[in-house]
């Protein structure tokens, strides 16, 4: 049984990868990367609900007006974290913008746990840390560097521009360990784990909601389109289902296999997904092939996250 759970949280990490790539499609049809993101949150938000109500566990909900605020806030960084996929993917590829979003997700983790932000118990930082660390930093620079390899047409364009795209998935990455300690004390508060979950989806789904109709507004992206929707191929429906997915079974195995495996095994599944979208060119992206350097920085990137994680 302990095995079967190992596996599933690397496959849970692979549908991180799958999610991002699948909700391209949904940015094609809909024609704006945060109509596209509202979209796919709203349908997580609904099928969580949907099985919230079914298993017994939307009653929890009644407790949240005795609830702090900043508790019910952790739905805020999916919105930023879906639709810099969105973004990023075309411009840097799957393997790099998942790369960027690991270095973010270790670094911000590094942080909590040294300062004890959120309530979360301080923990100093040791040799295998920082060696992990390292080596993460190293394999998304060489991961990065390899980007010069790629062909011209899927480049971002200039190096200001370039850098901006790095930050974004940097920051992007960086707000999920802070959306999982908020969530976290939301769990305490609720001892309702898939509640956490439709509140959190609830909130992101509002949240990019709101961005979208302000910046529809101001001018600054065009008006979702919803007719093409009918013609999306099936899996361009899936990021949704992976969204939804990851949430509840990262809530259902750290209690079963720890916090540290279940981050360890889902990160490695993130990039090894990543890696094989970009080399075989799966769901219509461009295909990147990848070189032994791109590899070398997988493999660091990889060895690191595990070493940050179990140390």
């Amino acid at each position: 049984m302990h095995a079967l759970l190992l596996a599933a949280a690397l496959l849970i990490g692979c549908l991180l990868a799958v999610q991002t790539s699948v909700n391209l499609q949904l940015n094609k049809a809909v024609g704006t990367p945060y109509g596209a993101s509202s979209v796919q949150l709203g349908v997580a938000a609904l099928l969580l609900a949907v099985l919230a109500v079914t298993t017994g566990a939307i009653g929890a909900v009644r407790l949240v007006p005795d609830v702090p605020l900043w508790h019910l806030l952790g739905g805020l960084a999916s919105p930023l974290y879906i639709t810099s996929g969105i973004l990023l993917f075309p411009r840097l590829g799957a393997l790099a913008s998942v790369g960027l979003f690991v270095t973010g997700q270790v670094f911000a983790s590094l942080g909590l746990d040294l300062f004890g932000l959120f309530g979360l118990p301080r923990k100093p930082l040791g040799v295998g840390v920082a060696l992990g660390a390292l080596a993460v930093l190293a394999g998304i620079v060489v991961v990065i560097r390899g980007q010069r390899a790629t062909p011209a047409a899927v480049r971002p364009s200039g190096r200001t521009g370039r850098v901006g795209w790095i930050l974004l998935g940097l920051v992007a990455g960086g707000v999920l360990p802070v959306q999982g300690a908020v969530n976290a004390r939301l769990r305490a508060d609720l001892h309702a784990p898939l509640a956490v979950a439709v509140i959190s989806f609830a909130v992101a789904a509002v949240t990019i909601v709101v961005v979208l109709l302000t910046l529809l507004a101001l001018g600054r992206t065009p008006r979702p389109r919803l007719r093409p929707l009918g013609g999306m191929p099936w899996w361009g429906w899936l990021g949704g289902a992976c969204a939804a997915a990851y949430v509840t079974a990262t809530f259902t195995l750290i209690p079963e296999i720890g916090a540290a495996a279940t981050v360890a095994l889902t990160v490695t599944g993130q990039q090894a997904a990543s890696a094989l979208i970009d080399g075989a060119g799966l769901f219509r992206l461009p295909r990147r092939p990848l070189t032994p350097a791109r590899l070398t920085g997988l493999a660091l990137l990889v060895a690191g996250s595990a070493l940050v994680q179990l140390a």
